[in-house]
């Protein structure tokens, strides 16, 4: 069986934990950063889990969980 290749732009935004949780960046993190609080930009800097439907999806985009 041929090797699977990873869907870069996918790795670039998702990462997979190790029991297997799929999670995103909080999105418009980086636009307008100076208008933004301190509070608010401690916010973006979390990372949220995905919606079962999107993680089933990127887990085919990422077939050896790399992130």
């Amino acid at each position: 069986m041929p090797k699977l290749k990873t869907h870069k732009a996918a790795a670039k935004r998702l990462k997979i934990t190790g029991t297997g949780k799929v999670l995103r960046p909080k999105a418009w993190g980086n636009k307008k950063r100076s208008a933004k609080s301190a509070r608010t930009k401690r916010m973006y800097a979390h990372f949220f889990e995905v919606p079962a439907s999107v993680a089933k999806m990127a887990k085919k985009l990422l077939p050896y969980g790399e992130a």
